[in-house]
């Protein structure tokens, strides 16, 4: 069993010299391709890439034919081409596609319709392509209102991917690690906190930014995803934040609620992560999840931190919010609300923890079974120790059963499922019962 932190990239990744071999003539020859295109820069997912051609719902379709039960994929958060989604983008592209410098009804209804799930405060909504700018936008602001250039993170958090944002996510180093305006916390593990996991981890956030001003720099910001899912997914108790929050606006600092995995229904209980928590963020980050896979993000924030913010530097991203994300944005709304996808979260997302939880009586292999709606953290463990290794291969047996799901969690040994919200069910049970016959042997 590795004791090794696992950059995020490497989770569950095709590595070309171990796992080049035997792949079938299509696989193949894509593979050559994308490297001899992409280079270095090429990540594909399990050790039998997939040659992916349609998908509908919660399935994936491959090139020989063969549906894959998708539990890995939250960008099509209402589910793969939802028809909904995809007649309002199809309408919407025929009709206009331009920059936001021009007035269009569109992006205003969507706008007012995404501001109405927020506290009334947060009442300003900058657009963005994708949750890293929005993320990068989000630590330009607090930076600007608190004159500070410190930001707390979690030990295997990820962010995104411009410079900025690539600084304070650890996961994405495979060398070295964050500047010295970055300090890390431990993920709110129990197995770290013990009972009093609020209380721990507000006091590992105070150390940080103890360290932080030992080094000579300000906090601007805490800025966790409320899922934290890259971490390993810790969603208990609700209100654990609350310390934590609080020592960092003490300190002078901003609260950043990354919302791109955990937002739009998926925990169940709200909209947003952050409320399971209590809390009123000063900063709210989303990405393509709002648009079902459209490159689509946004921050959401009170006006005058964005006023103090133009007042400086102004921002103006010229496809963020066009007509086309604006329609899927609002196709994606309706789709939350006409088909009940926040009580069908909670729902299934009890069901298939329950279900879990069942089995971790039969299954030694499996551990704590963590998560909130339908975002749950599964630990893989061999005598009580994280396994990374039998997750990995754990995940690569589900994907020869036509099942997919991802890693996570410092070692890579969390079972992450995040499906589309339209989740059946039988699809959940057909999950679990799989499950059960590769890690509790018949007889």
């Amino acid at each position: 069993m590795s004791s090794k932190t696992q950059q995020i990239l490497a989770l569950n990744a095709f590595r070309p010299q171990a796992d080049g071999s035997g792949l079938s003539g299509d696989v193949e020859a894509l593979v050559a391709r994308r490297a001899a295109s992409f280079g270095a820069g090429s990540v594909l997912f399990y050790r039998q890439p997939l040659h992916v051609v349609s998908a509908h719902g919660a399935t994936i379709q491959t090139f020989d034919g063969k549906r894959y039960l998708d539990l890995y994929n939250n960008v099509p958060s209402v589910g793969h081409c939802h028809p909904k989604v995809v007649e309002a983008v199809q309408r919407q592209v025929a009709l206009l596609n331009c920059h936001t410098r021009y007035l269009f009804d569109g992006i205003h209804d969507y706008a007012e319709r995404l501001l109405s799930t927020f506290p009334a405060p947060l009442s300003n909504l900058a657009m963005t392509c994708t949750g890293s700018e929005s993320n990068d936008l989000a630590l330009r602001i607090a930076r600007m209102a608190t004159g500070g250039m410190g930001v707390i993170v979690t030990e295997t958090a990820y962010h995104g991917n411009t410079f900025a944002v690539t600084e304070v996510s650890p996961s994405s180093y495979k060398v070295g690690r964050p500047p010295d305006h970055v300090e890390t916390v431990p993920a709110p593990d129990p197995a770290r906190f013990g009972d009093d996991l609020a209380g721990g981890f507000t006091a590992a956030v105070e150390a940080a930014i103890a360290a932080l001003e030992a080094r000579g720099h300000k906090v601007a910001a805490l800025l966790v995803d409320t899922i934290f899912s890259s971490d390993g997914v810790f969603a208990d108790p609700p209100g654990f934040l609350q310390g934590a929050v609080a020592a960092v606006r003490k300190a002078g600092g901003l609260f950043i609620a990354d919302e791109v995995q955990p937002g739009f229904a998926r925990t169940g209980s709200a909209m947003w992560g952050f409320a399971r928590h209590g809390l009123e963020p000063d900063l709210v980050t989303m990405g393509k999840p709002m648009g079902n896979g459209i490159p689509m993000g946004g921050v959401v924030t009170r006006p005058e931190l964005l006023a103090q913010f133009c007042e400086r530097f102004g921002y103006f991203n010229t496809f963020g919010g066009n007509p086309v994300a604006a329609a899927a944005g609002l196709a994606v709304l309706d789709v939350i609300a006409e088909e009940g996808l926040m009580a069908h979260a909670a729902t299934l997302g009890a069901h298939l923890t329950a279900r879990l939880d069942d089995l971790r009586g039969r299954a030694p292999a499996i551990g704590a079974v963590r998560g909130a709606g339908l975002y749950i953290g599964v630990d893989m463990v061999a005598d009580g120790a994280p396994d990374p290794e039998g997750a990995t291969r754990l995940i690569n047996a589900l994907r020869e059963r036509q099942i997919l799901i991802g890693a996570a969690g410092r070692l890579g040994h969390v079972l992450k499922l995040r499906p589309p919200l339209c989740l059946t069910q039988e699809e959940a049970d057909r999950f679990v019962d799989t499950l059960e016959r590769i890690l509790v042997p018949a007889g």
